[in-house]
């Protein structure tokens, strides 16, 4: 069957993570040197990229990718990209190197700590991103990964003149120094972080709230959970609600939902409030189990 969004113009790039995702729910976490049960163990495809593009793509935004996974990513994940209609030219399986798995503790109250294997989107690898058909694309989106990797696709985006958002997430607290960070938002239109995130960012810089980001990048969306969305332009702020879920099956990967669900309404032509709240009910579906 033919790709249905082959012959359209591509939409959004997607730079960052595909994981392997090993989910442990645990009654309780373990105190030092001591040993709880894990009631229920399961796996998923996941990651910061991985789960930005499947929900891009879900709602009509012609999407790729581009990561790095080892040879032994499942290939039934493969399958899974495959069938969401994602370009997969700018993800390379890296030999001899295990794919980035994310080993993720969920207790009783839904709280959760993870550790990361970064595999092949570990720092010291090469750096130089180079895709002749970056062109293709209007939006190039940098989240999780390599900050000298991503700066290089930025840079490679910037002279073909494909516009750029900055996505970080939990890694711009030990990935990003404040050289590398200055460069990623003065060559980006967009920023986007949840509270802790855009505060890190905020004090990083030497401002004092949110909107003094707008000096570096001319739009900051900050994620509330369930408070909703702010985002700050330099013309002034904009609030949404959020949009409650029914149910809660697991909050990962929620967060990377909403910049899908974003991406959709701004695709689509939506002004900017109308983008954040397709973003929370994105969000609010992908809580409730849609993947």
């Amino acid at each position: 069957m033919r790709d249905p969004i082959a012959d359209r113009p591509r939409d959004l790039l997607v730079s960052g993570h595909i994981n392997v995702d090993r989910f442990l729910h645990l009654p309780r976490f373990p105190a030092d040197d001591r040993t709880v049960p894990v009631e229920a163990h399961r796996v998923e495809l996941g990651g910061t990229a991985a789960n930005i593009a499947l929900t891009a793509a879900r709602y009509g935004v012609a999407t790729g990718l581009a990561a790095r996974v080892g040879e032994d990513f499942p290939s039934a994940f493969w399958s899974a990209l495959r069938r969401a209609h994602l370009d997969l030219r700018g993800v390379e399986r890296v030999r001899g190197s295990p794919t980035p798995t994310a080993y993720i503790l969920e207790d009783a109250r839904s709280r959760q700590r993870t550790l990361m294997d970064q595999g092949p989107m570990g720092d010291g690898a090469s750096d130089r991103v180079r895709f002749p058909w970056l062109g293709e694309y209007s939006w190039l989106h940098l989240t999780t990964g390599p900050p000298d990797r991503q700066l290089s696709l930025l840079g490679e985006a910037a002279a073909k003149g494909v516009r750029a958002a900055a996505d970080p997430a939990q890694e711009v607290r030990y990935r990003w120094d404040r050289g590398r960070l200055r460069r990623l938002l003065a060559g980006c239109e967009i920023l986007f972080g949840n509270r802790a995130e855009i505060d890190h960012i905020t004090r990083t810089l030497g401002g004092r709230t949110p909107a003094d980001l707008v000096r570096w990048v001319p739009l900051v969306v900050r994620t509330e959970g369930r408070a909703g969305t702010t985002a700050w332009e330099r013309s002034g702020t904009v609030h949404v609600d959020g949009h409650a879920p029914r149910r809660v099956r697991t909050v990962v990967g929620a967060g990377d939902a909403l910049r899908g669900g974003f991406y959709a309404g701004w695709f689509e032509g939506e002004e900017l409030p109308g983008c954040l709240r397709a973003g929370n009910r994105a969000a609010a579906r992908w809580l409730e189990g849609e993947r």
